[in-house]
């Protein structure tokens, strides 16, 4: 948990170049979703996770739970940055046999602790896994990686009642406030806000900030593995869909990108040129 902020930089620019990478392979994906979600996943998996790369199932690591499948190519990114899957994977993304298959499945992947894409799930599995870890006396914590669409689903809201009931302050929610989801924007398609409140009634402590924004992430993360109290807690993270790649953030629609065959290239020029610029994408 020692990594500094232009570390950290770093780690979010070659997650963004993991996926654009896997992207490439298959000519299409969820791209904009591990652009806008890349400093979240750097963070936590260079900072805030206690975790073991050659060893992904140790019993003391802390859970990262992907409830939202389809951020996978997000995913994979960050276990290659964090070392537990080789780069040299990344080319048989998508592909028959691949241990990267399009939608996260845990029997598939190392690091992996869930099958996702039945969006809704992943919070409700996290408060099962979390009060398993207590009554063990464990000191890990969960982590449950989720989109706004899946503020929609009725089993969300269920999981986050039961989180409070049980004091699970062990029990880490990180949600990606993208407002896209397959059929247009989220807001319009289910209104959410006010947010904050509506968990805040829950029973949970909570913080929104700038997913997009280093220091406000990094601090987001201390913040909720520090607190005394026994609450649950939730991150609402403001990200944009496609962070870093212009042509890609301007697009009205982007939850499932597809692009022609040179533009893969001008993406990741984009970013390395970012980077090195010292953009914060």
């Amino acid at each position: 948990m020692s990594e500094n902020l232009e570390s950290l930089r770093a780690s979010a620019y070659r997650i963004r170049r993991f996926a654009v990478r896997m992207g490439e392979v298959q000519g299409q994906g969820y791209i904009g979703q591990a652009l806008g979600w890349a400093d979240v996943l750097a963070v936590a998996y260079k900072r805030a996770m206690q975790i073991r790369p050659t060893e992904p199932e140790w019993e003391g690591r802390d859970r990262f739970l992907l409830s939202h499948g389809h951020y996978a190519i997000a995913a994979y990114a960050a276990l290659i940055e964090a070392g537990i899957l080789p780069e040299e994977e990344l080319e048989t993304y998508g592909s028959d046999d691949s241990r990267l298959p399009m939608s996260g499945m845990a029997a598939y992947t190392p690091g992996m602790e869930i099958s996702g894409g039945s969006l809704g799930q992943g919070l409700a599995i996290g408060v099962g896994m979390a009060l398993a870890l207590r009554h063990k006396g464990s000191a890990s914590f969960v982590y449950n990686s989720m989109s706004d669409g899946e503020l929609d689903e009725g089993a969300t809201w269920e999981a986050a009642m039961g989180a409070a009931h049980h004091n699970l302050g062990n029990l880490i929610c990180l949600v990606d406030i993208n407002n896209q989801q397959a059929d247009g924007p989220s807001g319009k398609i289910m209104g959410f806000e006010p947010l904050a409140d509506k968990w805040a009634s829950f029973g949970w402590h909570v913080q929104r900030v700038d997913g997009n924004d280093l220091p406000a992430v990094i601090a987001a993360f201390d913040q909720a593995r520090q607190l005394p109290e026994s609450k649950p807690r939730v991150i609402l993270f403001d990200t944009l869909m496609g962070k870093g790649v212009p042509f890609l953030e301007q697009r009205e629609k982007n939850h499932f990108i597809r692009v022609d065959p040179p533009e893969w290239q001008q993406a990741l020029n984009i970013l390395d040129q970012s980077y090195k610029e010292g953009s914060p994408a």
